[in-house]
Protein backbone atom coordinates (compact mmCIF):
# COMPACT_ATOMS: atom_id res chain seq x y z
CA UNK A 1 0.00 0.00 0.00
CA UNK A 2 2.79 2.41 0.97
CA UNK A 3 4.70 1.92 -1.89
CA UNK A 4 3.07 4.06 -4.65
CA UNK A 5 4.41 7.44 -5.25
CA UNK A 6 1.88 10.35 -4.41
CA UNK A 7 1.99 14.35 -4.86
CA UNK A 8 0.35 16.55 -2.49
CA UNK A 9 -1.23 20.06 -3.27
CA UNK A 10 -2.60 21.81 -0.18
CA UNK A 11 -3.82 24.97 -0.50
CA UNK A 12 -4.40 27.81 2.47
CA UNK A 13 -3.64 31.77 2.83
CA UNK A 14 -2.67 33.57 6.16
CA UNK A 15 1.11 34.42 4.70
CA UNK A 16 2.29 35.38 1.44
CA UNK A 17 3.72 33.10 -0.90
CA UNK A 18 7.28 34.00 0.12
CA UNK A 19 6.57 34.01 3.64
CA UNK A 20 5.67 30.35 2.50
CA UNK A 21 8.72 29.22 0.69
CA UNK A 22 11.28 30.77 3.08
CA UNK A 23 9.36 29.00 6.01
CA UNK A 24 9.96 25.68 3.94
CA UNK A 25 13.26 26.88 2.42
CA UNK A 26 14.50 27.46 6.24
CA UNK A 27 13.13 24.34 7.52
CA UNK A 28 14.43 21.62 4.31
CA UNK A 29 17.68 23.79 4.30
CA UNK A 30 16.70 24.72 0.67
CA UNK A 31 17.08 28.05 -1.66
CA UNK A 32 14.52 29.90 -3.28
CA UNK A 33 14.14 30.81 -6.55
CA UNK A 34 11.28 32.45 -8.75
CA UNK A 35 11.23 31.57 -11.93
CA UNK A 36 8.24 34.93 -12.81
CA UNK A 37 5.45 32.72 -14.21
CA UNK A 38 1.67 33.53 -14.61
CA UNK A 39 1.21 31.64 -11.20
CA UNK A 40 4.16 34.21 -9.43
CA UNK A 41 5.79 30.38 -8.26
CA UNK A 42 8.27 30.17 -5.64
CA UNK A 43 10.04 27.45 -5.80
CA UNK A 44 12.54 25.64 -2.65
CA UNK A 45 15.24 23.40 -4.16
CA UNK A 46 16.11 20.84 -1.23
CA UNK A 47 19.05 19.19 -0.27
CA UNK A 48 18.37 16.92 -2.11
CA UNK A 49 16.99 18.27 -5.32
CA UNK A 50 13.67 17.81 -5.04
CA UNK A 51 11.49 20.89 -6.14
CA UNK A 52 8.94 22.23 -3.27
CA UNK A 53 6.32 25.06 -5.06
CA UNK A 54 4.15 27.44 -3.42
CA UNK A 55 1.71 28.67 -6.14
CA UNK A 56 -0.76 31.68 -6.93
CA UNK A 57 -4.56 30.01 -6.76
CA UNK A 58 -7.21 32.32 -7.87
CA UNK A 59 -9.84 30.04 -6.25
CA UNK A 60 -8.57 30.82 -2.97
CA UNK A 61 -10.27 33.66 -0.79
CA UNK A 62 -7.37 35.49 0.56
CA UNK A 63 -7.53 36.54 4.02
CA UNK A 64 -4.88 37.47 6.92
CA UNK A 65 -5.03 37.84 10.55
CA UNK A 66 -6.31 41.23 11.76
CA UNK A 67 -6.32 41.19 15.54
CA UNK A 68 -8.58 38.25 16.85
CA UNK A 69 -10.62 38.30 13.43
CA UNK A 70 -9.80 37.74 9.44
CA UNK A 71 -9.98 40.15 7.00
CA UNK A 72 -9.66 39.83 3.25
CA UNK A 73 -6.59 40.48 2.11
CA UNK A 74 -4.35 40.54 -1.53
CA UNK A 75 -3.42 37.65 -4.36
CA UNK A 76 0.05 37.67 -3.04
CA UNK A 77 -1.38 35.62 0.74
CA UNK A 78 -3.08 32.61 -2.04
CA UNK A 79 -0.83 30.00 -1.55
CA UNK A 80 -1.02 26.42 -3.63
CA UNK A 81 1.80 24.30 -1.81
CA UNK A 82 2.71 21.71 -4.65
CA UNK A 83 5.36 18.72 -3.48
CA UNK A 84 7.90 16.82 -5.39
CA UNK A 85 7.31 13.04 -5.80
CA UNK A 86 6.76 11.62 -2.23
CA UNK A 87 6.76 8.11 -0.89
CA UNK A 88 4.90 7.69 2.21
CA UNK A 89 7.79 5.92 4.52
CA UNK A 90 10.44 8.15 3.48
CA UNK A 91 8.43 11.40 3.17
CA UNK A 92 5.64 11.82 5.53
CA UNK A 93 7.88 13.10 8.73
CA UNK A 94 8.49 15.93 6.36
CA UNK A 95 5.25 16.63 5.12
CA UNK A 96 3.81 16.81 8.20
CA UNK A 97 6.51 18.82 10.18
CA UNK A 98 6.27 21.00 7.24
CA UNK A 99 2.64 21.84 7.62
CA UNK A 100 3.10 22.29 11.23
CA UNK A 101 6.21 24.79 10.53
CA UNK A 102 3.69 26.79 7.95
CA UNK A 103 0.71 27.05 10.36
CA UNK A 104 3.03 28.38 13.07
CA UNK A 105 4.35 31.01 10.87
CA UNK A 106 0.69 32.41 10.53
CA UNK A 107 -0.94 30.45 7.48
CA UNK A 108 -4.52 28.83 7.70
CA UNK A 109 -7.07 27.38 5.70
CA UNK A 110 -10.87 28.52 4.64
CA UNK A 111 -13.97 27.06 2.93
CA UNK A 112 -12.49 27.79 -0.42
CA UNK A 113 -9.33 25.74 0.26
CA UNK A 114 -8.91 22.33 -0.88
CA UNK A 115 -6.21 19.89 -0.60
CA UNK A 116 -5.34 17.15 -3.90
CA UNK A 117 -3.74 13.82 -3.98
CA UNK A 118 -2.25 13.00 -7.18
CA UNK A 119 -1.70 9.33 -7.27
CA UNK A 120 0.94 7.77 -9.29
CA UNK A 121 -0.87 5.86 -12.22
CA UNK A 122 1.67 3.99 -14.01
CA UNK A 123 0.07 0.31 -12.30
CA UNK A 124 -3.32 0.96 -13.10
CA UNK A 125 -5.37 -0.92 -16.00
CA UNK A 126 -8.98 -0.59 -17.50
CA UNK A 127 -9.74 -3.05 -14.51
CA UNK A 128 -8.02 -0.92 -11.98
CA UNK A 129 -9.70 2.34 -13.24
CA UNK A 130 -13.17 0.72 -13.39
CA UNK A 131 -12.15 -0.33 -9.98
CA UNK A 132 -11.23 2.89 -8.54
CA UNK A 133 -14.88 4.50 -9.52
CA UNK A 134 -16.60 1.84 -8.28
CA UNK A 135 -15.17 2.05 -5.01
CA UNK A 136 -15.51 5.94 -5.01
CA UNK A 137 -19.25 5.67 -6.29
CA UNK A 138 -20.62 3.30 -3.66
CA UNK A 139 -18.59 5.14 -0.81
CA UNK A 140 -19.94 8.80 -2.21
CA UNK A 141 -22.05 9.66 0.67
CA UNK A 142 -20.19 8.24 3.27
CA UNK A 143 -17.14 9.71 2.31
CA UNK A 144 -18.77 13.21 1.26
CA UNK A 145 -19.85 12.89 5.46
CA UNK A 146 -16.93 12.02 7.20
CA UNK A 147 -14.70 14.79 4.93
CA UNK A 148 -17.26 17.28 5.33
CA UNK A 149 -16.71 19.01 2.15
CA UNK A 150 -17.75 22.44 2.36
CA UNK A 151 -20.70 23.73 -0.01
CA UNK A 152 -18.26 26.37 -1.15
CA UNK A 153 -16.28 23.43 -2.90
CA UNK A 154 -19.04 21.09 -4.03
CA UNK A 155 -18.36 22.84 -7.81
CA UNK A 156 -14.74 21.84 -7.54
CA UNK A 157 -15.22 18.04 -5.81
CA UNK A 158 -18.60 16.55 -7.34
CA UNK A 159 -19.65 13.06 -6.69
CA UNK A 160 -19.16 10.63 -8.66
CA UNK A 161 -21.18 11.16 -12.06
CA UNK A 162 -24.50 8.34 -11.73
CA UNK A 163 -24.45 8.46 -15.80
CA UNK A 164 -20.75 7.66 -16.26
CA UNK A 165 -21.43 4.90 -13.26
CA UNK A 166 -23.87 3.18 -15.08
CA UNK A 167 -22.18 3.24 -18.76
CA UNK A 168 -18.82 2.31 -17.17
CA UNK A 169 -20.81 -0.96 -15.47
CA UNK A 170 -22.89 -1.50 -18.80
CA UNK A 171 -19.90 -1.37 -21.42
CA UNK A 172 -17.19 -3.13 -18.89
CA UNK A 173 -14.40 -1.55 -20.79
CA UNK A 174 -11.45 -3.81 -21.38
CA UNK A 175 -9.33 -1.07 -22.25
CA UNK A 176 -8.29 2.43 -21.09
CA UNK A 177 -9.10 4.31 -24.09
CA UNK A 178 -12.79 2.67 -24.06
CA UNK A 179 -12.90 4.31 -20.57
CA UNK A 180 -11.37 7.25 -21.60
CA UNK A 181 -14.20 7.89 -24.23
CA UNK A 182 -16.74 7.01 -21.61
CA UNK A 183 -15.59 9.37 -19.19
CA UNK A 184 -15.64 12.66 -21.89
CA UNK A 185 -18.64 11.44 -23.09
CA UNK A 186 -21.06 13.91 -21.67
CA UNK A 187 -18.51 16.61 -22.34
CA UNK A 188 -17.27 18.72 -25.22
CA UNK A 189 -14.21 21.17 -25.16
CA UNK A 190 -10.25 20.13 -26.02
CA UNK A 191 -9.33 17.26 -23.65
CA UNK A 192 -5.95 18.25 -23.77
CA UNK A 193 -6.89 21.82 -21.50
CA UNK A 194 -5.54 21.49 -18.26
CA UNK A 195 -8.94 23.09 -16.70
CA UNK A 196 -11.41 21.09 -18.79
CA UNK A 197 -14.96 20.63 -16.63
CA UNK A 198 -14.68 16.93 -16.30
CA UNK A 199 -11.82 17.25 -13.80
CA UNK A 200 -14.10 18.65 -11.25
CA UNK A 201 -15.15 15.75 -9.12
CA UNK A 202 -14.05 13.85 -6.31
CA UNK A 203 -11.87 11.75 -8.56
CA UNK A 204 -10.24 13.04 -11.43
CA UNK A 205 -9.57 11.21 -14.15
CA UNK A 206 -8.59 13.71 -16.72
CA UNK A 207 -5.48 14.22 -15.15
CA UNK A 208 -5.14 10.49 -15.79
CA UNK A 209 -5.84 10.95 -19.51
CA UNK A 210 -4.25 14.21 -20.22
CA UNK A 211 -2.06 15.48 -17.48
CA UNK A 212 0.88 13.66 -15.09
CA UNK A 213 -0.90 10.25 -15.37
CA UNK A 214 -1.88 10.43 -12.24
CA UNK A 215 -5.16 9.75 -10.36
CA UNK A 216 -6.42 12.80 -8.73
CA UNK A 217 -8.72 12.51 -5.63
CA UNK A 218 -10.02 16.13 -4.84
CA UNK A 219 -12.46 15.47 -1.83
CA UNK A 220 -10.47 16.92 0.88
CA UNK A 221 -10.75 20.28 2.78
CA UNK A 222 -7.52 21.88 3.45
CA UNK A 223 -5.87 22.21 6.61
CA UNK A 224 -2.54 22.33 8.07
CA UNK A 225 -3.59 20.02 10.81
CA UNK A 226 -0.70 17.74 10.82
CA UNK A 227 -3.15 14.47 11.52
CA UNK A 228 -5.56 15.27 9.34
CA UNK A 229 -2.88 15.50 6.24
CA UNK A 230 -1.59 12.08 7.12
CA UNK A 231 -5.44 10.71 7.47
CA UNK A 232 -6.23 12.33 4.18
CA UNK A 233 -2.65 10.53 2.52
CA UNK A 234 -3.01 7.45 4.18
CA UNK A 235 -7.02 7.02 2.71
CA UNK A 236 -6.12 7.96 -0.48
CA UNK A 237 -3.12 5.39 -0.75
CA UNK A 238 -5.24 2.90 0.36
CA UNK A 239 -8.19 3.31 -1.67
CA UNK A 240 -5.94 3.36 -4.67
CA UNK A 241 -4.42 -0.02 -3.33
CA UNK A 242 -7.92 -1.87 -3.27
CA UNK A 243 -8.54 -0.66 -6.73
CA UNK A 244 -5.31 -2.10 -7.99
CA UNK A 245 -5.47 -4.82 -6.35
CA UNK A 246 -9.07 -5.93 -6.00
CA UNK A 247 -10.48 -8.41 -8.78
CA UNK A 248 -13.46 -6.13 -8.77
CA UNK A 249 -15.43 -3.54 -6.85
CA UNK A 250 -19.54 -3.28 -6.44
CA UNK A 251 -20.46 0.17 -7.38
CA UNK A 252 -24.10 -0.40 -5.35
CA UNK A 253 -24.51 1.71 -2.21
CA UNK A 254 -22.93 0.47 0.88
CA UNK A 255 -25.13 -0.62 3.97
CA UNK A 256 -24.56 3.03 6.45
CA UNK A 257 -27.28 2.40 8.96
CA UNK A 258 -24.38 2.50 11.33
CA UNK A 259 -22.16 5.27 9.82
CA UNK A 260 -19.33 4.21 12.22
CA UNK A 261 -19.33 0.84 11.78
CA UNK A 262 -19.44 0.80 8.14
CA UNK A 263 -16.51 3.27 8.03
CA UNK A 264 -14.42 1.38 10.93
CA UNK A 265 -15.16 -1.70 8.65
CA UNK A 266 -14.23 -0.50 5.69
CA UNK A 267 -10.95 1.02 6.65
CA UNK A 268 -10.11 -2.02 8.26
CA UNK A 269 -10.82 -3.83 5.15
CA UNK A 270 -8.67 -1.67 3.65
CA UNK A 271 -5.07 -1.71 5.78
CA UNK A 272 -6.13 0.77 8.88
CA UNK A 273 -4.99 -2.25 11.64
CA UNK A 274 -3.41 -1.36 14.38
CA UNK A 275 -2.17 1.50 17.00
CA UNK A 276 -0.21 3.15 13.71
CA UNK A 277 -3.57 4.04 12.09
CA UNK A 278 -5.25 5.05 15.24
CA UNK A 279 -5.51 8.65 14.81
CA UNK A 280 -6.14 8.77 10.96
CA UNK A 281 -9.06 6.31 11.70
CA UNK A 282 -10.84 8.77 14.51
CA UNK A 283 -10.12 11.14 12.10
CA UNK A 284 -12.44 9.50 9.56
CA UNK A 285 -15.18 9.14 12.33
CA UNK A 286 -15.25 12.58 13.75
CA UNK A 287 -18.43 13.64 12.02
CA UNK A 288 -20.22 10.33 11.09
CA UNK A 289 -22.94 9.16 13.01
CA UNK A 290 -23.30 6.14 15.00
CA UNK A 291 -20.92 3.69 17.15
CA UNK A 292 -17.89 2.39 15.72
CA UNK A 293 -17.48 -0.86 18.14
CA UNK A 294 -21.13 -2.18 17.46
CA UNK A 295 -23.51 -2.54 14.01
CA UNK A 296 -26.65 -1.46 15.69
CA UNK A 297 -25.34 1.48 18.17
CA UNK A 298 -24.21 -0.17 21.85
CA UNK A 299 -24.62 -3.38 23.65
CA UNK A 300 -28.34 -2.44 24.62
CA UNK A 301 -29.28 -1.60 20.89
CA UNK A 302 -27.75 -4.96 20.41
CA UNK A 303 -30.28 -6.91 22.42
CA UNK A 304 -33.23 -5.19 21.48
CA UNK A 305 -32.48 -5.89 17.31
CA UNK A 306 -31.54 -9.61 18.67
CA UNK A 307 -34.64 -9.90 20.51
CA UNK A 308 -36.82 -7.92 18.07
CA UNK A 309 -35.42 -10.61 15.01
CA UNK A 310 -36.16 -13.20 17.24
CA UNK A 311 -39.49 -12.43 18.23
CA UNK A 312 -39.93 -12.17 13.99
CA UNK A 313 -38.53 -15.81 13.37
CA UNK A 314 -41.08 -17.37 15.74
CA UNK A 315 -38.70 -17.12 19.07
CA UNK A 316 -36.02 -19.34 17.74
CA UNK A 317 -32.69 -18.32 16.74
CA UNK A 318 -30.38 -19.35 13.65
CA UNK A 319 -26.76 -20.39 14.09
Amino acid sequence: MFTNQFGLEVEFTGITRQEAAETAAHYLGGTITTPGDYYDTQTVKAPDGRIWKFMYDGSIHCQKKDGRGTVSTSGSYSVELVTPILLYRKDIDTVQALARRLRKAGGFTNKSCGIHIHLDGSNHTARSIRNFVNIIASHNDLFYKSLQIAPERMRYCKKMDAYLVERMNQIKPKTLSQIESIWYENYTGNRNGHYHNSRYHFLNLHSFFHGNHTVELRGFNSTLHAGKIRAYIVLALALNHQALTQKSASYRKVQEENEKFAMRVYLNRIGFIGDEFKSCREHLYQHLDGNAAWRYGSRENVRSHVGTRNTENGGQTHG
